[in-house]
C-alpha cells in the first residue's frame, strides 16, 4: 500500500506522516518513509533518526543526468522522459544501497533529493525521480509506503501519484488550505488513486473542527479525522526531536482506520 500525504507548506505533512508511521508499526506493518519534499530538512529527525539517507538522487546519477534525460527522451505511449533512470524494473526496499535508506524497528526512510542552493534548477527531476521510484517499488501486504510530498500541487503535474494507491490531504485552520484539499481531491481522481480524504491538523477546539468540517462538506471534500493542536509537537519542532505519537494516538488509530476502510471499499463503476 502507497499513501501519499499533500497540502499547503505549513500544514504539518511531516507531522501527519510520523504520526501514520508510527501508527502502521503498532498493527504489525513495515513501514517505508519517503520524503519527497525537495525544501523539508525536518523528516528524519522527527522519524527519530539521527541523520538523512544519502539521496537516491545521487544514486540515479544526479541531476543533471536526470535532466539530460528528459531534454533527450520522448515516450510514444505519453509518459514523460527520464524513464530508466534507476536501472531495475523492480524495486524492494532492500535492494538499495545501505547508506541509501536508514532503518530501525520496521520503519525505514528514504529521501528522494533536496535543493541546497541558489540558482540549483527546478525540482522537476526530483519528480521525475519520485515517480519512478514509486512505480518501481514492490510492496507486499503487510508493508506500507508514506511518501511526504512537497507543498502544494505541483507534483501532480509530473505524475508522481500515478504509482501510489491513495493520496490524503492534510488541512490546517485556513481558508487556503480548505481550497487545496478541494484541489487535490479533483486533481487526484485523474491520476488513477485513490482520494482518501482530508486530515484536519492543529485542532485545538471542537468549534474550529466544526467549521472545518463544515468548509470541507460544502467542498464535496471527505474528512477522515483529526489531530488535536499538540503542545508536545511544538516543543519536538523547537528541539528537532523524535515525534512522539502518545498525545493523539487514539485519533491517529482513528484516522488509520478510516484510510484503510477507503482503500477495502468497492469501487464506484
Amino acid at each position: 500500500m502507497k499513501i501519499c500525504v499533500c497540502g499547503k507548506g505549513g500544514s504539518g505533512k511531516s507531522t501527519v506522516v510520523a504520526l501514520l508511521a508510527a501508527a502502521f508499526r503498532d498493527r504489525s506493518k513495515s513501514v517505508l518513509v519517503v520524503d519527497s519534499d525537495e525544501s523539508n530538512a525536518c523528516l528524519h529527525w522527527m522519524l527519530g533518526f539521527d541523520e538523512p539517507p544519502a539521496a537516491l538522487m545521487d544514486l540515479a546519477g544526479g541531476k543533471k543526468r536526470i535532466q539530460q534525460a528528459l531534454r533527450a527522451g520522448t515516450a510514444a505511449d505519453g509518459e514523460s522522459a527520464g524513464a530508466g533512470v534507476l536501472a531495475q524494473e523492480r524495486l524492494r526496499p532492500n535492494d538499495l544501497p545501505e547508506n541509501y535508506i536508514r532503518r530501525v524497528n520496521g520503519l525505514g526512510l528514504v529521501c528522494i533529493g533536496k535543493i541546497h542552493q541558489a540558482l540549483e534548477g527546478c525540482a522537476c527531476p526530483m519528480g521525475v525521480l519520485s515517480r519512478e521510484f514509486l512505480k518501481k517499488l514492490q510492496v507486499d501486504d503487510d508493508e506500507v509506503v508514506l511518501v511526504d510530498m512537497e507543498a502544494g500541487i505541483e507534483h501532480f503535474g509530473r505524475g508522481v501519484e500515478t504509482s501510489v494507491d491513495a493520496v490524503v490531504a492534510v488541512v490546517e485552520p485556513s481558508l487556503e488550505s480548505v481550497n487545496l484539499a478541494e484541489r487535490i481531491k479533483n486533481i487526484a481522481a485523474g491520476t488513477g488513486a485513490t482520494f482518501a480524504g482530508a486530515i484536519l491538523n492543529k485542532v485545538d477546539s471542537g468549534e474550529l473542527e466544526s467549521k472545518l468540517a463544515d468548509a470541507l462538506r460544502r467542498r464535496d471534500t471527505p474528512m477522515l479525522g483529526k489531530i488535536p493542536f499538540s503542545h508536545e509537537f511544538v516543543r519536538s519542532a523547537l528541539d528537532g526531536t523524535a515525534i512522539a505519537a502518545n498525545p493523539v494516538a487514539v485519533e491517529v488509530r482513528s484516522l488509520v482506520d478510516s484510510i484503510l476502510s477507503v482503500l477495502r471499499a468497492p469501487a464506484i463503476s
